[in-house]
Parts: C-alpha cells; sequence; structure tokens
C-alpha cells in the first residue's frame, strides 16, 4: 500500500473548549444564560429552568468593540463578576450535542477570550433545592476589555452613545431587561440603568 494511502491511529484534533473546561464523557450538560444567552441561545436543549448562581453578579463589564460598538467608540455588554448573585436562565443539552453545542458557544463567546469558561454549581427553580453544575462565562478581570471600574453614570452614557454591528448597546441592555421580567426577574440595577440611559437618548433608544 502507498504511504499516501496507509491506514493510521491518529487521534482525533482535540476541540480547543477542552483546554478551558473539563466535561464528563457521554453527560448531558448545563450552560448558564445571564444576558443575550437567554433570549438567544442559538443553539439546541433539552430542557430549561430559571436557576440561581451564587458568587458572582451581572454586570455591563465588558467593552464591545464589535457588535455594540467600535474600536472608536466601545459599547459595553454583560459578564459575570465576582460577588453577590445572579438569577437566569439554565439549559440543560444532551450529550450527543454537547460538542457541537460547545463548539459553537466558544465559536460565539470566546473570540477574543474576555471570559474564563468555569463549570458553576446553580440551583434550579424546580419547587427544591436541585443544584447542577453548569458551565457559564465568568469575566476575565485580566483581560484588556474589562471595564468593571465604570460607575452607573459612566456606564449609562457609554450604553447610550454606542451602536454597533448588531444595532445600538441601548437594545441589548433593554432586551436583557425585558426578558428578566418576563421572567419573574426584577434585576433592580439593570432597570435603574435602562431608565438612565432612555433619559440620555430621549426615551428613543438611539443615541442622540
Amino acid at each position: 500500500m502507498p504511504p499516501d494511502t496507509m491506514l493510521t491511529d491518529a487521534a482525533p484534533p482535540v476541540p480547543v473548549w477542552s483546554r478551558d473546561v473539563t466535561l464528563v464523557p457521554g453527560a448531558d450538560l448545563w450552560v448558564l444564560g445571564y444576558g443575550s444567552l437567554m433570549w438567544n441561545p442559538g443553539f439546541p436543549f433539552v430542557t430549561q429552568a430559571r436557576a440561581m448562581l451564587y458568587g458572582y453578579h451581572r454586570r455591563f463589564c465588558i467593552a464591545s468593540f464589535r457588535y455594540r460598538g467600535t474600536p472608536e467608540r466601545p459599547g459595553l455588554v454583560l459578564g459575570l463578576d465576582a460577588g453577590g448573585c445572579c438569577r437566569g436562565i439554565a439549559f440543560q443539552v444532551a450529550a450527543d450535542r454537547v460538542p457541537a453545542v460547545m463548539d459553537y458557544l466558544w465559536e460565539r463567546e470566546m473570540f477574543t477570550r474576555a471570559y474564563r469558561p468555569r463549570m458553576l454549581t446553580l440551583r434550579l427553580d424546580e419547587g427544591g433545592e436541585r443544584r447542577v453544575s453548569a458551565c457559564a462565562f465568568v469575566v476575565d478581570r485580566q483581560h484588556g476589555q474589562y471595564c468593571g471600574c465604570l460607575d452607573d453614570t459612566a456606564m449609562a452614557h457609554r450604553i447610550a452613545e454606542c451602536v454597533g454591528e448588531r444595532g445600538p448597546n441601548v437594545e441589548y441592555l433593554a432586551n436583557t431587561v425585558e426578558h428578566l421580567e418576563r421572567l419573574g426577574i426584577h434585576d433592580r440595577r439593570l432597570s435603574k440603568l435602562l431608565a438612565a440611559v432612555r433619559r440620555l437618548t430621549g426615551g428613543s433608544g438611539i443615541p442622540a
């Protein structure tokens, strides 16, 4: 048999996400959505449930140079920052879909590596105390896009002024607040931030 047609026992390529998280082979996977993943997961799932994560809170703490801003006028997107707690949506992914879903999530969320993926414990809101381990995207505080030092006034002005490939930054904020309210989750800080942005934009949500 010619050398170029010989069969080999070469292992398949190692998925890029396997360098960041370790999963149980052949098991279902839970993924936490706390921002746009809540209303636009983009991947197939078996079920979803409201969930509580302790030790982290939802915050506009990542600069967006593309989707909600530009390099000249970077917008802000959400990350999980240290401290407090966060309610969101947990999505259960069937075991046979996990590799493809992880590939999709790394392409969507990790192209600048502003997040540090972690397997964290969630408490599901199912009338009990069920806990699951879920993949969550925590902000990397050492990354150049981290903006956790901004106060509420600075965040409001930034969000009010910026537009990216996916539209005005305020749309991202408004979608988050709207979806949380539909779920019966009232995030007072985000609601207050949205009100401040709308005052700056005259209530239109379009940067002046």
